[in-house]
């Protein structure tokens, strides 16, 4: 896949689409309901400061989590936002967050910090914000999945340690842009030899055994859950996550 084609199959998305097109509204809001832009640049700062912080906290514990698929009203959701990706990581289809999903997460991960410091100007802008910021991740996590082999050493690490947390182990390495957060709780392994090789990397804890206790997923996925993924979309595109400096 050329750095064109990945271009094109990014931002043909529909979800995409959505977010940079409610990104603008939400600039447009601001920039209406402006009175202090020294609060809305503090309150971008903040929300933009805290998006990796937040995502980390849902990744790790509510992504990963082993309760959402134990209650027959929360499977779907689960079965949608995280269980498919890592059952077949680079399916382009589970790849990007459904908008139904993810909107509500980043305005209230973001519009009540806004709100706290300058009121609805900066509640807009900070919802502006993590639209940005939500572009940028989904565009990493393309080049992190799809067949595109980047140049850039900060990418190719940043694959490395994503790859890790799909192929290996996926009890680490939660971030997608930043891996700060990993660094500072602990989750953050550099390669392969640093972490043992998880038996639920595919299957996030739901093994057969937990699919015929909680059958909700299982049904909705017309199959038991996979312990590995199809081997023609494994390592898709030759990057060898072993290999982090």
């Amino acid at each position: 896949m050329t750095l064109r084609e990945l271009w094109v199959a990014y931002a043909t998305y529909p979800a995409i689409q959505i977010y940079v097109a409610l990104a603008i509204v939400a600039a447009a809001a601001t920039v209406a309901l402006a009175t202090r832009w020294d609060l809305i640049a503090l309150t971008v700062i903040v929300s933009v400061t805290a998006y990796p912080v937040a995502w980390y906290l849902i990744h790790r514990f509510i992504l990963h989590g082993r309760w959402l698929y134990k209650m027959s009203w929360t499977a779907a959701l689960w079965k949608r936002i995280h269980f498919d990706h890592h059952q077949d990581p680079h399916l382009l289809e589970v790849l990007f967050g459904d908008p139904a999903n993810t909107l509500p997460t980043i305005a209230v991960v973001t519009m009540p910090l806004g709100y706290a410091i300058a009121g609805w100007q900066g509640a807009a802008a900070a919802f502006s914000a993590g639209l940005v910021v939500t572009c940028v991740y989904e565009f990493i996590h393309c080049i992190q999945h799809l067949n595109y082999k980047p140049k850039n050493r900060f990418l190719v690490n940043l694959k490395q340690h994503h790859l890790a947390h799909h192929f290996h182990n996926e009890n680490g390495n939660y971030g997608i842009v930043s891996f700060l957060p990993d660094k500072l709780a602990g989750t953050f392994y550099r390669n392969a030899r640093d972490r043992p090789k998880s038996a639920s990397v595919y299957n996030l804890g739901y093994s057969v055994d937990e699919a015929y206790r909680y059958p909700w997923v299982m049904e909705l996925s017309g199959a038991p859950p996979r312990d590995r993924p199809p081997p023609a979309r494994a390592a898709l595109d030759g990057t060898d996550f072993r290999l982090v400096s």
